[in-house]
């Protein structure tokens, strides 16, 4: 079966995030106001094939883990869908 993942990998919300603090600062040179908070990170679509919906989650898990996401700095979260 084929399998398409949508994975956001995100920084700890109790890091400080530059690029977001940065984005905060400039939005009201084009003049827009209300932001308080920008968290900048990473969007990954993975294809991948597995024998079952439950095979595919466990190997998007593991390249998160071991790969995608860096666990002391980032947090990541997923959704599957078969296609």
């Amino acid at each position: 079966m084929k399998f398409v993942a949508e994975i956001d990998i995100m920084p700890h919300k109790e890091l400080l995030d530059p690029q977001g603090k940065a984005v905060v600062n400039n939005l009201s040179h084009l003049d827009l106001s209300g932001v308080t908070d920008v968290r900048i990170g990473r969007h990954v679509s993975m294809t991948l094939e597995a024998g079952s919906e439950a095979e595919a989650r466990q190997t998007v898990e593991t390249a998160c883990q071991k790969l995608l996401a860096n666990m002391i700095v980032e947090t990541y979260h997923f959704e599957l869908k078969q296609q």
